[in-house]
């Protein structure tokens, strides 16, 4: 058990020789998410499961790929929160005839120096738009292999360290698939979560046509303040990483992902890249939440928007209409809660 060390935020009770300590202080994390969340709502209506688990993808420094029906705001939920983070932001729209080099850069001839120079790409930013990710041919989606796993570029013989934080996030259509290319798993797998956008409900619908109509000739972006630095980002990002997590909860981790490995339901289960994402997101959930401990409901909560893009339905089930999502929860009702 971690000693505790008596220090100026120790309360004592008024009649035992006792003292209790918050191990982590959440308190400037939770104001900043708090902050960004009300800038948000200033455009976005409804949604608050998505904005929660972007918050977390950026506080466990996971990349996130967006999918849903177009109009629903995919894109400008992610224009709007690279919005309120006062870090570097490039926008890549993927085509059929987008190039490696268009994303990383290329080394172009000095005739000054009479030498290469590599002039960089779009990817060398802290956050990354990629619309429409599915649209490029896979000599493009590698590309982005190395960068968004290890936050690195390998040109001509010469790595180049990305600055930190570094998120990208994707979006894709999951309707229109004339002139898509289907993401290889590989690639997925580097996605912390896969966030599906549903239409919103009636009364949200309604708002937003409101504030649409409300908004005459201004812009939806104009009013949205930074909330948040790079250096902050960073210290959030080595705070959650604090959170606490008991050995049983480990176990509930691995006994899920292994379920999914030894599911009939299932082609192929999650990789042990999941049982690390699931243990990163749930720690982002508790913070948000405003606890320094993760519990059972963190990892249930992180669980889904980390496997259902990992995991494969054997072509039976899917025949059958039975989906990921509704795999994985079974898997969650099955797998015993520790205690």
């Amino acid at each position: 058990m971690e000693e505790i060390i008596p220090s100026e935020n120790t309360l004592e009770t008024p009649n035992e020789n006792v003292s209790f300590q918050s191990r982590i202080d959440l308190a400037p994390l939770l104001i900043s998410i708090k902050s960004i969340k009300a800038e948000i709502e200033t455009v976005i209506v409804g949604q608050h499961k998505m904005v929660d688990q972007l918050l977390v993808a950026i506080l466990s420094n996971g990349h996130v790929l967006i999918e849903g029906v177009p109009g629903v705001a995919k894109t400008i939920t992610a224009k709007l929160l690279a919005k309120t983070l006062n870090i570097g932001f490039s926008r890549i729209q993927f085509t059929p005839d987008l190039m490696p080099s268009d994303i990383l850069g290329t080394s172009v001839f000095d005739l000054k120096k009479s030498e290469f120079e590599f002039k960089k790409g779009p990817i060398f930013s802290n956050l990354i738009l990629i619309d429409e990710i599915n649209r490029a041919p896979a000599k493009t989606q590698s590309a982005l292999f190395e960068v968004m796993e290890e936050r690195q570029i390998t040109i001509d013989g010469s790595a180049y360290i990305l600055e930190t934080p570094f998120l990208v996030i994707a979006t894709q259509n999951p309707i229109e698939q004339e002139g898509t290319y289907r993401l290889p798993e590989a690639q997925l797998d580097r996605f912390l979560f896969k966030i599906v956008i549903e239409y919103p409900k009636l009364e949200d619908e309604i708002t937003i046509i409101q504030r649409e109509n409300s908004l005459r000739n201004q812009g939806k972006l104009e009013k949205i303040k930074s909330i948040l630095s790079s250096e902050e980002i960073k210290s959030f990002q080595a705070l959650v990483k604090q959170i606490v997590i008991e050995p049983q909860l480990i176990a509930y981790i691995a006994k899920i992902v292994v379920n999914t490995r030894e599911n009939n339901f299932l082609y192929l289960g999650a990789s042990p890249r999941a049982s690390i994402a699931i243990l990163n997101a749930a720690k982002g959930f508790a913070a948000i939440r405003g606890r320094d401990f993760v519990t059972p409901e963190d990892i249930k909560e992180a669980a889904v928007p980390v496997l259902q893009h990992r995991i494969i339905v054997s072509p039976e089930r899917e025949m059958e209409g039975i989906g990921s999502i509704e795999i994985i929860k079974q898997i969650l009702e099955t797998v015993e809660i520790p205690r």
